[in-house]
């Protein structure tokens, strides 16, 4: 699953990585929640690649009340098109997320015999070459009864690589850039196969400080590897991130 993300390229290289006209307007971030405004790339209606905020937490246009959408903040890649919440998106409303990395949380022993089990440590994951990539998204829009307009998005999610199955059994579908033009594509249909854990070889993992656990956090030094980083003494568990919607 994918429940916490980082950006924080210059825009200009996301630009440059992501085929934008120009460079847009992102200030660094460095724990990125749901329910929040995040940056997605996707084929504007004049076919040219445009960068838009959206609230991350899909909200399906038949949706009664939106607060669906903090339920629905991942999509599992392998029922795309059977779930009736992502069936519409997958097929036109496909999208790219950019990120520096993304963070998962590690299930430590106990402290000791008897004693309390250990909090989770949090790692950041992202590409060993320090690279920026996109993760596979769906958007929709969504319409009150009284008109107003809310755009949301989901971030498709796919089986755990070798890198990552000692952390959690799924992982966010990462597109590689030669395959960007094909999932963004909505004239076309044929995407099942990008549909896949990234290669664990290209990629790279750390421990990182507890502060990334609290979303009030949002600094350079979360990404400092755990044994460098200046660990938060309050006693703040893991997010309670909700897991992968099943029901639609």
């Amino acid at each position: 699953m994918c429940g916490r993300f980082e950006l924080h390229s210059q825009p200009a290289a996301i630009a440059l990585a992501f085929g934008l006209g120009h460079a847009p307007d992102l200030q660094a971030r460095y724990n990125i929640a749901p329910m929040t405004d995040v940056p997605i790339v996707r084929v504007s209606a004049e076919g040219h690649r445009e960068l838009v905020r959206v609230r991350w937490g899909l909200v399906p246009r038949w949706a009664k009340d939106p607060t669906i959408g903090a339920r629905m903040i991942n999509a599992r890649g392998e029922t795309l098109a059977d779930k009736p919440s992502f069936q519409m998106p997958y097929r036109w409303h496909r999208c790219l997320l950019p990120a520096d990395g993304f963070y998962e949380w590690q299930s430590k022993p106990p402290r000791a015999a008897g004693g309390d089990a250990a909090r989770k440590q949090p790692m950041h994951i992202g590409m060993a070459d320090g690279s920026l990539f996109g993760l596979a998204g769906l958007f929709e829009r969504w319409r009150s009864e009284d008109g107003n307009v809310l755009d949301t998005c989901a971030i498709v999610t796919t089986e755990a690589n070798a890198l990552i199955a000692g952390i959690h059994d799924r992982m966010p579908l990462i597109i590689a850039p030669q395959d960007y033009e094909r999932w963004l594509d909505p004239a076309n249909a044929d995407v099942a196969d990008l549909i896949a854990p990234y290669p664990a070889a290209a990629m790279a993992c750390r421990p990182v400080s507890f502060r990334v656990n609290s979303v009030r956090n949002d600094d350079a030094a979360l990404l400092d590897r755990a044994e460098q980083a200046a660990v938060d003494t309050a006693t703040e568990d893991a997010p309670n991130i909700p897991e992968q919607e099943s029901l639609f």
